[in-house]
């Protein structure tokens, strides 16, 4: 399954059923009263979070939904049947918006979250809603209330306590693969994460957090080179980021601060997030023109399993003290 993280389409909601008019009609009762009944009313579009699922594919098959209209009122009081709500369930962390104005109608956070974004119309009332004293025959009626016609822009933000950052080729996937049961694509040349992925770390018998890796950050990553700036948004609702710098690298705090630079540049708000600074591929000799001095809150190799036990313990540490 593809991964799909925004998509427009189109939604109408259910039309509201007109009211009836009619009369009583019944043997030796040749002018009955008015006993039309009331039209149905038109279905919802609903949406609904559910943890789940995680992509916006669906949605490119079918660009345009729509609830069932309510039926028309008839004889006998008898109201007409309501439309069918149309239901719809999204991946939790979906922001939606009114695509034409740019507004967001709502964001579904949290599993089983609802939202309903087209209401149905109502339904029309019938004739014996309108006899009066001096009216007793009333042929009027309600047309059933409109449709409502939106074009409305689904946004992916993933769910994840931990996001990881870094260069392409940083060790990143490598990390999320040794720690979860995720699967990413991993490969020793730059930009083999093309999309997101998640896992769940467990953190000794019943603990755990979720680990979000993203593609790598190039610098001028803000401005749309590279790929990492696309998917910068997946982390915005991380409560700690993991900033990795490979051992490799001939300067380390320039390293890094281009990674801040890029996420300050792309969100205040990313930037202000808690930091754990990472210091990835042990296993790999590290080059002599290194002169850098940056501290690193912690070493690791993915490869050789060296310091992945510790660094889950310091994340899952730096989470707890949050709450």
């Amino acid at each position: 399954m593809r991964f799909i993280d925004e998509v427009v389409i189109f939604v109408r909601s259910g039309k509201g059923g007109a009211g009836s008019s009619s009369f009583y009609r019944a043997p030796f009762v040749p002018k009955g009263g008015p006993d039309g009944g009331d039209g149905g009313r038109g279905g919802d579009v609903i949406l609904i979070a559910s943890s789940q699922l995680t992509t916006l594919e669906d949605f490119t098959l079918n660009r345009k939904v729509s609830a069932t209209d309510g039926n028309k009122g008839a004889g006998s009081r008898k109201s007409g049947k309501a439309g069918k709500d149309l239901i719809l369930k999204v991946p939790a962390g979906t922001i939606i918006y009114n695509d034409e104005t740019g507004e967001i109608l709502g964001d579904l956070e949290n599993d089983g979250e609802k939202l309903i974004v087209a209401k149905g119309g109502q339904g029309g009332r019938g004739n014996v809603h309108f006899v009066t004293s001096t009216n007793r025959t009333p042929r009027r009626i309600d047309p059933g209330g409109d449709a409502i016609e939106l074009k409305i822009r689904f946004e992916l933000k993933l769910l994840a306590d931990v996001g990881l950052v870094g260069k392409p080729n940083a060790g990143k996937s490598s990390l999320l693969s040794a720690l979860s049961d995720a699967s990413p694509k991993i490969a020793a040349y730059p930009f083999s994460t093309i999309e997101p992925a998640l896992g769940v770390v467990k953190v000794g018998e019943y603990g755990r957090f979720v680990l979000a890796d993203i593609p790598g950050l190039i610098e001028g990553a803000h401005t749309g080179r590279g790929l990492g700036i696309r998917f910068l948004r997946h982390i915005e609702r991380t409560r700690l980021i993991v900033v990795m710098i490979e051992t490799s690298e001939e300067n380390y705090t320039e390293v890094r601060n281009q990674l801040l630079n890029e996420l300050h540049s792309y969100s205040e708000s990313l930037s202000r997030l808690p930091k754990i600074f990472v210091r990835s591929k042990s296993d790999d000799e590290k080059p002599a023109t290194n002169k850098s001095r940056m501290k690193f809150d912690h070493v690791i190799s993915s490869l050789t399993g060296d310091g992945l036990p510790e660094f889950v313990d310091i994340v899952s540490k730096a989470l707890n003290q949050q709450h």
